[in-house]
């Protein structure tokens, strides 16, 4: 592909020869375009000087198109085409769309939202491929680059303007422990609860996180003090070792409305009575503002996570 010779086409003269195609007259070519017939002419001398061919000959009966103006004919419309399409947005069907999202999701988010957002997608876009990762690094830069197409994070302290935000809710943070713990039933102090080892979720960019950022919180200022002996990834992990052991697990309470893992496992009060919430963000970046698959995906996340609102809300007035 030659590149320096495209530069020097003007595309609109591919759009004129085609009129002149289809009318075999400067005249007619020239009023459907809505130009003289003088520029019209002109036009044509210019296709002429690219093609170095006459392209078209007078006739009695008008004119008449040449060889290679034929063979053009052949071409232009597939090409007219599918240039209108490279310039127009195309119309998404999600039922015949194939392509690949990667998207960051917590594990102890994804082991509920995922099955009820895959049971979405096999409906709605069954050519869809999900990859879902519950750890990143960078995950900002990695948004940029296009290496992730959304991240679900408990949310940052600082975003570039190019990258934007939806709330999916908030949670106060609290400590599990296996029932029948030794601080089971006892009013907790931070002393009691720093006598116990404690075992810690990881959690991508946790440092950078808004919550971690207010400092000033008896909970954030007790447990950055206190090093986890045991550290994972995997929640099922976490929570097999909690049943098993004294541990502590401070962490979000969004598991605990799930029974096969939660059996055995109880929350805590904490130790103060504070309003510290830990608000969870979905995050985009820019690029994928105007892209129809992106913008179906991420209403499907958050249909989902709404769907897992309405859950949790119809399970607690139950339960009142």
């Amino acid at each position: 592909m030659d590149l320096k010779q495209l530069a020097r086409v003007d595309l609109n003269l591919l759009v004129t020869l085609q009129v002149l195609l289809e009318e075999r007259s400067v005249s007619k070519a020239a009023e459907r375009l809505f130009l003289t017939q003088s520029a019209m002419s002109k036009s044509l001398g210019r296709l002429r000087e690219m093609f170095d061919d006459p392209l078209f000959t007078r006739s009695a009966a008008g004119m008449v198109p040449t060889p290679r103006a034929l063979e053009l004919a052949a071409l232009l419309p597939e090409i007219l085409d599918q240039l209108q399409h490279l310039i127009e947005p195309g119309l998404f069907d999600p039922l015949h769309f194939k392509g690949e999202f990667i998207v960051v999701v917590p594990e102890f988010i994804g082991f509920w939202a995922l099955p009820e957002l895959m049971a979405r997608l096999s409906r709605l876009a069954p050519g869809v491929r999900l990859k879902t990762v519950s750890r990143a690094e960078r995950q900002l830069d990695l948004l940029a680059s296009g290496e992730l197409d959304f991240a679900i994070q408990v949310e940052q302290s600082f975003y570039p303007p190019e990258v934007t935000t939806t709330s999916l809710g908030s949670a106060a943070p609290v400590m599990f422990a296996r029932k029948g713990h030794p601080l089971e039933g006892k009013k907790l102090t931070w002393e009691m609860v720093t006598e116990y080892p404690h075992m810690q979720l990881f959690m991508p960019d946790l440092k950078e996180s808004l919550v971690v950022q207010q400092g000033d919180n008896a909970f954030i200022r007790n447990e950055a003090v206190v090093t986890p002996q045991f550290e994972t990834g995997h929640l099922y992990t976490a929570l097999q070792v909690l049943k098993r052991t004294d541990y502590l697990l401070p962490g979000p309470p969004v598991f605990m409305a799930e029974t096969s893992l939660s059996a055995g496992i109880i929350s805590l009060p904490l130790p103060t009575e504070e309003n510290l919430q830990v608000r969870y963000v979905l995050a985009e970046h820019a690029r994928v503002k105007h892209s129809a698959p992106h913008q179906f995906l991420r209403q499907q996340l958050m249909e989902t996570v709404d769907y897992y609102r309405s859950m949790r809300s119809d399970h607690q007035n139950a339960t009142n």
